[in-house]
């Protein structure tokens, strides 16, 4: 079976690998779907600040096998499998910090998720990491479910209120699920900031206040044109981007929310005026990963149809074209969300 992975930096090799056997309480998926995003970026091209190093975790598919003792999947269920799940009994589980837990990050899947077949260990089998889909959700669909679920979880950290402004700092995938999120949520006023002019054509067709160039001159302004000069009561900066970060604590109204959202790269570091987040009384608040629960939401949203995320899939790649699939999310070149198939 093939298997993507970091052979060095910006480099992707694709290589033929030994099919896994399963030990007690795993099941072995088919991975159908799997999607490209941020954090996947930055392991290939950057300088990732997590542990793992293993690319794919937004995969979907069917079970081929499960092991003997597992009673709730059975061969040929559709699934979304999610990469990691926490222990839920620990300082962080118990103060809902999931993602923080040791377990979360030891639960991985094998060899990775950008793999033709996956080892889902028996951890995530049996406490929720594993969720079965609809006939009607197309695998591209269900590979959304994670980078949908880390965008819940991060409105979960956000003080907000029904008819409140937003702005999205990034308008790549994620960066337009925040998008989707915010009218979802019945925000007035949404604003879409990015470097990309596809993006902010793109943002366009979603009921959004205005597109704006990241490097606009008057970009506060606007911003301050259309809030009575207040600023926006959420503001998420949804790329590994610290001059949006600065704009964002610039562009937020006193009392407002700021979400670091985007994944910085290691050792990154921003000269920020404290004074400023003080005077203003700004929540700055950061949001890493998802946790299963987050993922069950997701699904949910998708499901019901609140959140179409098949609006954001423009581009699919073979496994075999991961590297021409990962060069082209990292231009971001006409490209929305990029889903490699198996």
């Amino acid at each position: 079976m093939k298997t993507a992975s970091v052979k060095e930096p910006s480099v992707i090799s694709v290589d033929d690998t030994q099919k896994p056997t399963l030990a007690s309480g795993e099941i072995l998926v088919q991975m159908h779907a799997c999607g490209i995003c941020g954090s996947d970026l930055e392991k290939v091209f950057g300088n990732y600040g997590q542990p793992s190093m293993r690319l794919g975790h937004e995969p979907a598919g069917i079970i081929l096998d499960v092991a003997s003792d597992v009673i709730d999947f059975k061969k040929d269920d559709r699934v979304f499998t999610h990469h990691h799940v926490s222990c839920y009994d620990c300082t962080f589980c118990n103060h809902g910090n999931e993602t923080m837990c040791k377990k979360y990050s030891e639960t991985n899947l094998s060899p990775c998720g950008l793999s033709e077949e996956y080892v889902v260990p028996a951890w995530n089998v049996s406490h929720g990491g594993v969720l079965k889909i609809s006939d009607s959700l197309s695998f591209e669909e269900a590979a959304m479910i994670e980078p949908l679920a880390c965008c819940v979880r991060s409105w979960k950290k956000c003080f907000y209120q029904e008819g409140d402004s937003a702005a999205i700092f990034g308008v790549g995938p994620t960066g337009m699920m925040h998008v989707m999120l915010a009218n979802a949520k019945k925000f007035s006023k949404i604003f879409c900031f990015d470097l990309n002019d596809f993006r902010l054509d793109f943002a366009k067709k979603f009921h959004i206040t205005e597109s704006i160039n990241s490097m606009d001159e008057n970009r506060k302004q606007k911003i301050l044109d259309n809030t009575n000069g207040l600023g926006v009561d959420v503001a998420i900066v949804a790329t590994s981007s610290l001059k949006a970060l600065e704009d964002a604590i610039d562009m937020v109204r006193k009392g407002g929310t700021v979400m670091m959202f985007g994944v910085p790269s290691k050792g990154a570091m921003i000269n920020l005026d404290m004074s400023k987040v003080y005077s203003k009384e700004i929540t700055l608040v950061t949001s890493y990963a998802a946790s299963d629960a987050d993922t069950k939401d997701a699904l949910e949203l998708i499901e019901s149809s609140q959140i179409d995320v098949k609006q954001l899939i423009t581009h699919t790649y073979s496994i075999s074209d991961s590297q021409k699939a990962f060069d082209h999310a990292r231009t971001g070149d006409k490209a929305m969300k990029i889903i490699i198939t198996k």
